[in-house]
């Protein structure tokens, strides 16, 4: 009997600048640019809907993703879609505002850890809303900001958290990568001028 490994397809990532968003945003001048920033948390899940489990260093492959995310091996819920979805990244600001009921777009405060978000990088002091059609740095790993990240009913469906309305336009920013390496926590994050 001869045992033929599986072999999975590379997912097809659509490149940061070419998204629409991303594109539109890499020509124009404006935005934040006097930041300096730090990465929290780094996470990953092995497939759609399993627990995001932590780690203490990542590495960041261009053109595909964290290695043993579920969106590098293709194997996330929204695989089948073309995006960008290399690396995900969310604000603890936006995390600390939803625990203080801030804005109020839901009954009370919503408790949210690092891990419950399901997005890869947890960030402080970065305004990823600025950095759509930018490249900044997360250590020695260069990215590109390709488009913000939305609230889905799914992620609401997870977490059993009425979370979609207060995540809105601050959910978070969907990168590529364009130049790999090593992340850990504690890594600066800073714009790089184009």
């Amino acid at each position: 009997m001869n045992f033929q490994p599986t072999v999975k397809p590379v997912p097809k990532m659509m490149e940061a600048f070419e998204h629409p968003a991303g594109s539109v945003a890499v020509g124009k001048a404006g935005g934040a640019t006097a930041f300096s920033g730090k990465l929290l948390h780094i996470h990953i899940a092995p497939s759609a809907s399993y627990e995001m489990e932590e780690l203490l260093e990542a590495e960041c492959v261009a053109g595909r993703g964290i290695i043993g995310d579920r969106y590098y091996d293709g194997a996330g819920t929204y695989s089948p879609k073309p995006d960008v979805r290399e690396v995900t990244l969310i604000e603890q600001e936006a995390l600390d505002a939803l625990s203080r009921n801030d804005p109020p777009l839901q009954e009370g405060p919503i408790m949210l850890e690092p891990r419950d978000h399901r997005r890869n990088l947890t960030v402080i002091g970065v305004p990823l809303n600025h950095l759509v059609g930018r490249r900044f740095k997360v250590g020695e790993v260069i990215l590109r900001g390709g488009r913000l990240n939305f609230p889905c009913k799914y992620l609401e469906e997870l977490l059993g958290k009425p979370v979609f309305l207060p995540l809105y336009n601050r959910s978070g920013l969907n990168c590529g990568i364009e130049r790999g390496g090593i992340i850990r926590p504690g890594d600066t994050i800073e714009l790089i001028e184009s």
